[in-house]
């Protein structure tokens, strides 16, 4: 590949343009927001001019009601020799798609599974997708040249392919992505009204459930619309446990020994089924899940101090297989929750309570 045209600098859109260029690609970039393009542009991400002829390929960076119509004028314009989106929901752009007319053997659906809470040019990252999956979804009439260059762009992003259907993709991500997104922000607005009092005892777990609540709600709308019926088919499964899960607890505030007894197992085998649920996560590189230990240690919040904890694990020959920070209330100090081989936890713990760590194990 040695040209390719973003079209839409945002956030994912100048992320695509920022890896490709930083991998020898000439991008050019597109943009109906002139301060999106100028600003991507002076970033690095690629040239804000129009190409002289086809470039390779082009990228679809829009809302998924705007994939069809933006095809339809780019293919128009004859601005790329293939096409891809990196859309979120790809059945119902692609019906959209047909039904312009559009020439579907030179385009193929994508979705890079890679983002952040903020976004905008600015929020944009060159290794944005680096180990991630990126999922592409061709239709029976998409061609060869078309599927291996939207593959060339997956590598040199550094993501991981995946290739699957449109339907198949649209129902992962509703139970992956927006259903959880959906259930976050539900939790979230029950703290709009909370007492001060109350949100001053949050802690990891409740930061962890809202974390991506924070995200643009225009963005999501678009998305959310785009792939309804899926979303709602999750939520549903999700209310009928939520309706036992409240039965249960209800027996579980009753006098009656019996009716606790219910209640018990109730909330036990829904704990249970969390638990199978969790562990089909796959853990680090895409393997099973494995389990750590949590190592807890207090760290003054000032500057150096979490390169020091990390060079004392260094130096006890540990790896941190993962991390948490959870910051204190009222006091310049964070608990930093590290997780490592349960084989290596206790030498781990002793060699730092001796290098002066304050280790809560």
């Amino acid at each position: 590949m040695r040209t390719a045209a973003v079209v839409g600098t945002g956030l994912i859109g100048t992320s695509v343009a920022l890896a490709l260029t930083s991998r020898g690609v000439t991008v050019y970039l597109r943009d109906h927001d002139r301060t999106a393009v100028q600003t991507a542009a002076a970033m690095g991400a690629g040239l804000d001019a129009v190409p002289a002829e086809p470039v390779d390929l082009a990228v679809l960076a829009v809302p998924p009601g705007r994939i069809a119509e933006t095809l339809r004028q780019v293919q128009e314009s004859r601005l790329a020799l293939s096409y891809t989106d990196v859309a979120s929901v790809k059945e119902q752009p692609l019906a959209e798609i047909a039904a312009l007319g559009c020439d579907l053997g030179r385009y193929i659906g994508g979705h890079p599974l890679a983002g952040r809470e903020r976004s905008g040019p600015l929020a944009a990252r060159g290794d944005l997708f680096e180990g991630r999956p990126w999922v592409l979804t061709p239709s029976r009439e998409t061609d060869t040249e078309t599927l291996n260059r939207a593959l060339e762009m997956v590598s040199l992003c550094r993501a991981v392919p995946v290739v699957m259907k449109p339907r198949d993709h649209d129902h992962a991500v509703a139970l992956v992505s927006h259903a959880p997104h959906l259930v976050s922000a539900l939790m979230a607005a029950r703290l709009e009204h909370a007492q001060d009092t109350d949100t001053r005892l949050a802690g990891q777990g409740v930061r962890d459930v809202t974390r991506i609540a924070g995200s643009d709600p225009r963005l999501w709308i678009d998305i959310l619309g785009a792939n309804a019926d899926a979303v709602a088919d999750v939520l549903a499964g999700l209310a009928g446990d939520l309706d036992a899960v409240v039965g249960a607890l209800r027996s579980l505030a009753a006098d009656d020994a019996a009716k606790r007894e219910v209640g018990t197992r109730g909330i036990e085998a829904l704990l249970r089924r969390g638990n199978a649920g969790h562990a089909r996560i796959p853990g680090k590189h895409g393997e099973p899940a494995a389990v750590y230990e949590a190592i807890p240690v207090v760290v003054p919040d000032r500057p150096g101090e979490l390169a020091r904890l990390f060079a004392d694990v260094g130096r006890a020959e540990v790896n941190i297989e993962d991390i948490r920070i959870d910051h204190a209330q009222g006091r310049p100090a964070g608990l930093v929750e590290l997780q490592v081989d349960p084989q290596r936890a206790d030498p781990l713990t002793l060699a730092l309570r001796n290098s002066g760590w304050t280790v809560q194990r």
